[in-house]
């Protein structure tokens, strides 16, 4: 299997795609740390997958908890013996559909200063971990509003624009050290939220005439944290079914 010897943390693994990933993850033969703020949530994931005959522990972790990242990172290496992998899939609040002309100062910064702080925590933490050990990949997550423009996104393109430029540069800072930097760039994912319908503007704007899959996305940050991409770096993967035509 894929990733079979390596040990995967997943942050917000509690959530439809952290515990999409985190399934993915074991099922490719990883070990998985669960970590969220809801333990009960997590435990639920973590029997899904040893039901599977995969290997998972738990752990409550507030990402916005500098010292609870760091704890928890510590508490990896001593169980597993290793830091191979981290996927934070840890979302944030934006307020969107409102003319930029019209939005609240708070309201604009809210997304682009919790998203670089939860995904600046979760990835220098596996940094300090993977270069010791000369090894590792660091899997980001975005969206295709990094690189829309057709709707009042607030501050939400901001920060997905940010966290793709995050990737490009410790990219350049980790790749001396064998640590590998990689970012999933799906559109909207139907499965995460199924009491929504998508607007068919989002549809119309794929080459696909579709959103993308849970299971695409996962099967990606598999492939992305895998020996067999083992030549990517400092790259976005293209998720989006078209929306975004590279």
């Amino acid at each position: 299997m894929e990733l079979t010897g390596k040990v995967a943390v997943v942050h917000g693994a509690a959530g439809s795609m952290g515990g999409a990933v985190a399934r993915a993850f074991a099922a490719a033969g990883a070990t998985v740390h669960l970590g969220g703020r809801t333990l009960k949530a997590l435990d639920e994931v973590a029997d899904d997958i040893r039901s599977a005959g995969g290997t998972a522990s738990t752990a409550e972790v507030d990402v916005d908890d500098e010292a609870a990242v760091e704890r928890h990172a510590d508490a990896v290496v001593e169980e597993s013996g290793r830091f191979d992998v981290v996927f934070n899939a840890t979302g944030m609040d934006a307020v969107q559909n409102v003319p930029h002309v019209d939005l609240a100062l708070d309201d604009f910064l809210s997304p682009i200063v919790v998203s670089a702080r939860r995904q600046f925590l979760t990835s220098r933490a596996a940094a300090r971990r993977m270069v010791a050990q000369g090894s590792g990949t660091i899997v980001f997550l975005t969206a295709s509003s990094a690189r829309e423009w057709r709707h009042e996104m607030g501050g939400f393109n901001v920060a997905c624009a940010g966290i793709e430029a995050l990737t490009r540069s410790l990219a350049g800072e980790l790749g001396p050290h064998g640590v590998r930097v990689v970012c999933l760039r799906p559109n909207f994912t139907p499965e995460t939220m199924p009491a929504i319908d998508p607007p068919a503007r989002l549809i119309d704007d794929t080459t696909l005439g579709r959103l993308p899959r849970l299971s695409e996305v996962a099967g990606s940050a598999v492939f992305a944290a895998s020996d067999r991409a083992g030549a990517i770096s400092g790259a976005v993967l293209n998720l989006t079914c078209g929306a975004i035509v590279d």
